[in-house]
């Protein structure tokens, strides 16, 4: 490309990214403009956070690359390009792994990249991320004029810059909150679906109000995420969150627990306790399956959301606390107050901001993206090189039904890598998942498998009528406990079964 061309082309870019957008639709127009002016198979723009490079827009790139997050320290290529303030180029023949292989979208026959260059994004003198170029030829970057190469780079820098500050007008986030955020990436929610960028934009408006939020969901969707998300974007970043799961406490000790005990105040209170909510003065308490909580305790937790304060088991002493209130159900609260399982007056106290998390099988190719970031997690932890998906398991993962939802990718993903990584998968570099390492079936349309019983289970061996029944009953629990990932309650609930008697049946079946 001439100078002149080069430089006509330049400014109409510049005028196509000066449009107003969503950061990261600039990001990918971005990109696109990169890969028109120097060809290349593949690009990535990618944000440095902490000791992380994530990426933030992608061209080429298999979806779940969005999903990974790239610690710079056990990528050599990376750490080489974050390291220099010049455009780094690697030889065809380098011997320094590619983060990139295996991510190419081309055949399968075509995985290794064999021309990478990157470079640095500086902001404001301090660097920002990077931008990497990857091609599967080699030799395709010899012609790149390095002014035309850099002048590029100006572009995207201030491209980067504008977004940000943009980005910085609209959202209004405390600096301290933004530090937060920026130090526990982890808590990012994942996902580019309709409903998840719904999801964010709820949180960002309650966050910073000391509104009472009740978190609504599925088993598994990441409630807990929400919630941690609401700290750390509210007025309270800085103060501690005191997490309780509410489907753990006893009745017997769930008053002690929350609230606090005296010395002798029953048999074993050999000194004072604080309870959760004096641990949470001034932060936030999360409390989890609150729908399990047993209807006396109910009665107390509403005075505390009332008055604002607490009183320890065995004194009289009022103790005033400020507390910021999420809770969390994946129960209807709606009927179990209809049932009288719950308390009406608490209801309408904790679901001041309603917030409903939305199950995996709503969020698209979300699936893709998440499991992204579980297969780079498995891959440091089994220390892999490349864990990829080929396109039969994506097809598999965007079909599934996900009754467990993020928590049963999470395992299936954590399960189909392990059987994977096989000695003579491990000396090809990259691990390849295919379907058969994944146990999932396509769901039909209601969401049901397509499999039916099977009358060859039932025993056809003679035997007593009890033993048959009891035999069913033990099987039937046992898949709804397992289908719960353990969540016995919510086993219980599946089956019609209240708590007690549910927890009768087990001991009588011995489960």
């Amino acid at each position: 490309m001439t100078t002149n061309t080069f430089f006509t082309s330049l400014i109409s870019v510049v005028a196509d990214l000066s449009m107003h957008m969503p950061p990261e639709q600039r990001y990918q127009r971005l990109l696109q403009h990169l890969r028109q002016t120097f060809p290349c198979d593949a690009s990535a723009l990618l944000k440095l956070e902490g000791r992380h490079l994530v990426p933030l827009a992608v061209n080429g790139l298999s979806e779940d690359t969005l999903g990974r997050r790239f610690i710079v320290a056990e990528h050599p290529r990376l750490a080489r390009i974050v390291a220099s303030d010049q455009a780094v180029r690697f030889a065809a023949d380098s011997d320094l792994p590619d983060p990139y292989d295996g991510l190419i979208e081309a055949e399968d026959t075509r995985l290794l990249v064999h021309d990478c260059m990157g470079v640095t994004l500086f902001i404001d003198g301090e660097p920002w991320g990077v931008l990497t170029l990857d091609a599967l030829s080699s030799g395709t970057f010899d012609d790149i004029d390095p002014v035309q190469f850099n002048a590029f780079i100006s572009l995207t820098a201030a491209s980067v810059k504008a977004a940000r500050l943009i980005s910085s007008l609209e959202q209004r986030v405390s600096y301290a909150t933004r530090t937060l955020i920026k130090k526990n990436a982890d808590h990012g929610l994942i996902g580019e679906s309709e409903c998840m960028r719904t999801l964010r934009n709820e949180i960002s408006i309650v966050a910073p109000s000391e509104l009472a939020v009740l978190i609504l969901g599925e088993t598994g969707v990441g409630k807990e995420l929400v919630a941690q998300r609401i700290h750390l974007e509210s007025n309270r970043a800085d103060q501690v969150m005191v997490y309780v799961n509410c489907a753990a406490l006893p009745e017997s000790i769930a008053e002690s627990e929350l609230f606090g005990h005296s010395k002798g105040a029953f048999s074993g209170a050999i000194s004072e306790r604080a309870g959760k909510f004096e641990l949470a003065d001034g932060g936030t308490i999360f409390l989890d399956e609150i729908g399990e909580l047993p209807l006396s305790i109910q009665a107390k937790l509403l005075r505390t959301l009332q008055n604002g304060d607490i009183q320890r088991v065995g004194s009289d002493r009022q103790i005033k606390v400020n507390v910021r209130v999420i809770a969390a159900t994946n129960r209807n609260l709606q009927r179990e107050v209809a049932n009288g399982l719950f308390r009406s007056d608490l209801y309408h106290r904790l679901a001041v901001y309603p917030m409903h998390v939305p199950p995996l099988r709503c969020r698209e190719k979300d699936v893709l993206l998440l499991a992204g970031a579980f297969l780079e997690k498995n891959q440091q932890h089994l220390g892999l090189k490349k864990l990829r998906l080929d396109t039969g398991a994506k097809k598999a993962l965007l079909d599934y039904h996900w009754p467990g939802n993020v928590r049963e990718l999470e395992h299936l993903l954590s399960r189909a890598a392990l059987k994977a990584s096989t000695q003579a998968n491990r000396q090809s570099g990259i691990i390849t998942i295919s379907p058969a390492y994944l146990d999932i079936t396509p769901a039909s349309q209601d969401g049901t498998s397509d499999t039916v019983t099977d009358v060859s289970t039932i025993p056809s061996i003679p035997m007593d009528f009890k033993d048959a029944v009891d035999e069913f009953q033990r099987q039937l629990v046992q898949q709804q406990i397992a289908l719960h990932q353990g969540n016995r309650a919510a086993a219980a609930r599946a089956l019609g079964l209240d708590r007690g008697n549910f927890h009768r049946l087990l001991k009588r079946l011995d489960i």
